[in-house]
């Protein structure tokens, strides 16, 4: 039986009998336990993998709570002290017209994060449960979220060049806030936990129904 969305056709490595080096990704046979080309140790699977992606996610979703809470950025000038959070600085920002700027950053500091959120935990349930999905689009979505995780540290870049440059002693001094650290461990938290997914789960589900249908 075809299952919607899916090719029939496509035979996993598990069924051909071979693993592949998660570090390398030199190809051995089954059981082989320890890689001939990097000496890293082989496995199948993951049995752990679930656990740690739930634990790291829930880390830096509780560090992302106070990031978006407590300013990011303290401007001291010589008559006054300004807090800005990510959001009012963006917003700051739209009113001084610096419309592009802000959308960077609301993007980089807000949508992003968010996304991944919702996406690592996505891809963590959808390999329990079946999804209308395909395992081809959840792979891409997996790379996807693997691969911007670097660029999440835009806000953080941009608060350390503006400390650095704008220190003018008593007239005017840039500073980071309690929100920069809390946000640089909400990113650090979450591509940890996407790195943690073993995404070859998303093609055994496939395998498993596969099989039951055909029985």
């Amino acid at each position: 039986m075809e299952i919607a969305g899916q090719n029939p056709d496509i035979i996993s490595a598990r069924e051909l009998g071979v693993v592949a080096c998660t570090r390398c990704t030199q190809v051995w046979p089954a059981g082989t336990s320890d890689c001939a080309r990097c000496g890293s140790k082989i496995v199948a699977r993951d049995a752990l993998s679930l656990q740690r992606v739930w634990a790291l996610w829930l880390i830096g979703l509780m560090c992302y709570v106070p990031a978006n809470v407590y300013p990011m950025l303290q401007t001291r000038t010589l008559l006054s002290v300004q807090e800005d959070t990510i959001v009012g600085g963006a917003v700051e920002l739209i009113h001084h017209g610096s419309i592009g700027v802000a959308l960077i950053i609301l993007i980089a500091s807000v949508v992003i994060p968010l996304g991944k959120f919702i996406a690592i935990a996505f891809l963590a349930i959808s390999v329990k449960r079946p999804s209308t999905v395909s395992k081809q689009h959840r792979q891409i979505l997996y790379e996807v979220v693997e691969y911007i995780g670097r660029w999440s540290m835009i806000d953080i870049f941009v608060v350390a060049i503006m400390s650095s440059l704008v220190q003018l002693n008593a007239l005017a001094a840039v500073n980071p806030g309690r929100a920069s650290l809390f946000f640089a461990l909400s990113v650090i938290f979450t591509m940890l936990s996407a790195q943690a997914f073993d995404s070859r789960m998303i093609w055994d589900l496939q395998t498993r129904r596969q099989r039951s249908d055909t029985q």
